[in-house]
Parts: structure tokens; C-alpha cells; sequence
């Protein structure tokens, strides 16, 4: 163990003083290395990024649900697109139907969606998006709140004219969410009174728009908008333990039984599952990941060819020392080890310098892209065995001719 570390500390001395004696030809081999660390760290660490950034945006969509609609979210069969629209949309009297047959099912709620403007006193917002949600949509989706609280049972039973306001609407309407509660704004000619100021979320490329939102109880809704023009979904909740394909199976069933479809109609619904949408997404950042990886292997395999040549002239240059140190009883092995990891040690900061310009990327493009860029554990533990690879790669064919070397030749050869 001793010995091992006395190699490789008199690996490192001697590194050193190569790269201060030789630093133009160090720096020009140790490009290739830092650059192909760059583009492949730098690929993996934004990519892994979005993809991360998008898979809690799915999650946000609900765990163990599936989406009842009459479109098709990731695309589907390939069927004419009026096929989609001739579609009957969900009703809200499927929702309780769903439920008494469903024996795989938690809960299951009603959803409308629309847009619409809101107003209190002499401001405006355009634009907003609106939900028309049931007492069960806290289930299956739980909402946090900055302010206030969540529509009451009675408030939902009877249609109140209550309401949820998203945090940046609230913002904008009072200036502060703690002003919203209690205050009436207008929406389609009726005034509604807000009872809870939903918690900041953020920009989002999936799911809810709750800062830009307001929600209002599903009965109070459908007196303000046609339902049949807010395309209306059903949200169903498994039970714990139960698979999404197993409770996707079941609402078949069921759905096909509602609508009194016989054996050799199609489907007029979809089935939208939250986690067969979270695995396409997966497979779709695999093909990316590659092709950054084939292009940081590229400038990899250039900057180990740059080492090798370093180790080439580092072996011509110390021969006679690896004559003597044979000479008085250094074995093979252990010459070989300390070229090795000499090799590795310059692939190790060539690799550092490409992590240092990763870093910097992540900086940059964290602000426009509105997600954390990083770069994980998992990817710096990656950088240090490609480094180590490509090294021992590199110096494996000079370090074996230097442990090769008989030692009287070699010590002449000065």
C-alpha cells in the first residue's frame, strides 16, 4: 500500500513538471480530452435536466392516473384527425357510473377546462385559464395553497360562487396574495369571491397552469361556460398497488359498457395514462443522449491519441531513468503503473477543465430555460471513469514499452 503510494505521488511530481516545462504541448493534447468531457457532460447534464424538469411536470398530472378524453396525448393510432373530433366528450353523470362499477379505482373526478378574462374594478386579465373542478380533484391532484383554503363540501354541493385564484394572477389583480382572500372579481358578467390563493409553481411545459388559473366549483362553472365547448375530462385514481395497465383494462370496460359500445365498434375515448406518457418521455431523451455521447467519444478518441503522444515523447525522454530505476530493482509492473497513472492523472484534468466549462453552461442556460441545469453526482462520477479509461487506453502501449525496456540498453541510450 506504501509503495503504491509512493508512486503515485511521485506520478504526480512528475506530471506537474511536465505540464510546467511542456505547457503549450500539454495544453494543445489536453484539449481534445476537456472538450469531449464537455460535450458529453454538458449533453447529459441539460438534457438529464429537461428531462427531470419535465418528469415532475408529468408527476404534478397525478401518480397512478389515467385521463379519460376523446383525445389521444401521445399521438395514438393513426387515425384521421375528425375521427378525434366526432368524438362524444365526458359527461359528468359518467363520472359517478365510472365509480359505482370501478372495483381498481380510488377516486375519480370531473374536470372542465376553458379560458376566459377576469376583472377586478379597472384591471384586466386576458387570457386566463379556467378550471371547473369537483370536491375529488384534491385527491387526486392535491393543491397547495399560499393563502386561504380549499372550496368547502357545501360550497361545491350548492355551486357557490367561490373561487381559487393562481398565485400570479393574484399578484397582479391585488399586488399581494394576501390581499386576494375575501375580494370579488368579475368573470363573464358574474362576480365570484376568492377563498384561496393557489402556491407559485412556476413556468411549466406540462400540466396545470395554476399560476395563470382560476378554479371554480364545477357547478358554478357550467352556468358561466357550455360545457360541451370546455372539452370536459375524467381524471381516475388507482388504488394503491394497482397498475396503471390493470386499471387501464378496467375503465375499458367500463367506459365501453357507459356508452353502450358493442363488440365490433371502436373505442370512442381515449385512455391517457400519466405513467405510459412518463416513459415515452424517457425513451425519447435516449436517442439525444447518444448522439451527445458519440460526439464527446469522437473528440474523446482525438484527445486520447493526444496523450499517447504525450506519453510517447515522456517515455523517450526518461529512458535513461527507467534504465536506472531497473537497474536497482524496479519490476515491471511498477513501471508500468506509473505511466499509467500518469496518463490517467492528464486525462483526470483535461476532464476537469471540461466539467469547469459545464459549469459555466449550466449558469448560462439555467436563466433562459427557467429550470435548474446541474450537474449530478452521478455525472462527475462518470467523467472520473472516462477519464481514467481513456487514460490507461492511451498510455498502456508506452507505458508497456517502458516496462519492457532492458535497463543497460537504456541507461546508455543518454
Amino acid at each position: 500500500m506504501r509503495k503504491t503510494l509512493s508512486i503515485i505521488r511521485n506520478s504526480l511530481i512528475l506530471t506537474f513538471k511536465e505540464l510546467k516545462v511542456n505547457k503549450l504541448r500539454t495544453a494543445l493534447s489536453l484539449t481534445g480530452v476537456a472538450f469531449g468531457i464537455f460535450c458529453i457532460i454538458g449533453v447529459l447534464a441539460t438534457v438529464n435536466s429537461l428531462e427531470q424538469n419535465i418528469q415532475n411536470e408529468v408527476k404534478s398530472l397525478g401518480s397512478n392516473t389515467i385521463y379519460i378524453d376523446k383525445w389521444n396525448y401521445s399521438g395514438g393510432p393513426d387515425q384521421p384527425i375528425w375521427k378525434y373530433r366526432a368524438r362524444p366528450v365526458a359527461k359528468y353523470e359518467e363520472m359517478d357510473m365510472v365509480k359505482k362499477r370501478a372495483v381498481l379505482l380510488d377516486d375519480i373526478s370531473f374536470l372542465m377546462q376553458t379560458g376566459s378574462n377576469i376583472s377586478h374594478k379597472d384591471d384586466l386579465l386576458q387570457n386566463v385559464t379556467v378550471y371547473g373542478i369537483v370536491e375529488s380533484q384534491m385527491t387526486i391532484q392535491p393543491i397547495s395553497f399560499d393563502n386561504g383554503r380549499y372550496i368547502s363540501s357545501s360550497e361545491f354541493l350548492n355551486g357557490s360562487n367561490v373561487c381559487l385564484l393562481g398565485y400570479t394572477n393574484a399578484e397582479q389583480l391585488f399586488g399581494n396574495s394576501d390581499r386576494a382572500i375575501g375580494k370579488q372579481i368579475d368573470i363573464k358578467g358574474k362576480k365570484v369571491t376568492i377563498v384561496g390563493v393557489i402556491k407559485k409553481e412556476g413556468k411549466n411545459f406540462i400540466g396545470w397552469d395554476y399560476d395563470n388559473c382560476i378554479m371554480l366549483p364545477y357547478k358554478f362553472c357550467r352556468t358561466i361556460f357550455d360545457e360541451k365547448y370546455t372539452n370536459p375530462i375524467l381524471i381516475a385514481k388507482g388504488k394503491t398497488g394497482v397498475s396503471a395497465a390493470a386499471l387501464s383494462d378496467e375503465l375499458e370496460g367500463i367506459m365501453r359498457q357507459i356508452r353502450r359500445l358493442s363488440p365490433t365498434q371502436e373505442d370512442n375515448f381515449s385512455l391517457n395514462s400519466v405513467e405510459a406518457f412518463s416513459k415515452a418521455i424517457s425513451q425519447s431523451f435516449v436517442m439525444i443522449n447518444v448522439v451527445g455521447s458519440i460526439i464527446g467519444g469522437i473528440s474523446l478518441i482525438v484527445g486520447m491519441f493526444g496523450i499517447a503522444n504525450i506519453m510517447f515523447v515522456t517515455v523517450r525522454e526518461r529512458t535513461s531513468i527507467i534504465g536506472l530505476k531497473k537497474a536497482i530493482g524496479a519490476k515491471r509492473g511498477s513501471i508500468l503503473f506509473e505511466f499509467l497513472m500518469e496518463a490517467a492523472l492528464l486525462c483526470i484534468l483535461g476532464g476537469a477543465f471540461g466539467l469547469f466549462f459545464v459549469y459555466i453552461l449550466t449558469l448560462i442556460l439555467s436563466g433562459p430555460l427557467n429550470f435548474p441545469v446541474y450537474i449530478s453526482a452521478t455525472m462527475l462520477a462518470t467523467t472520473i471513469i472516462i477519464c481514467i479509461t481513456v487514460g490507461i487506453l492511451a498510455g498502456i502501449i508506452p507505458a508497456s514499452q517502458a516496462a519492457k525496456m532492458d535497463p543497460v540498453v537504456a541507461i546508455r541510450s543518454k
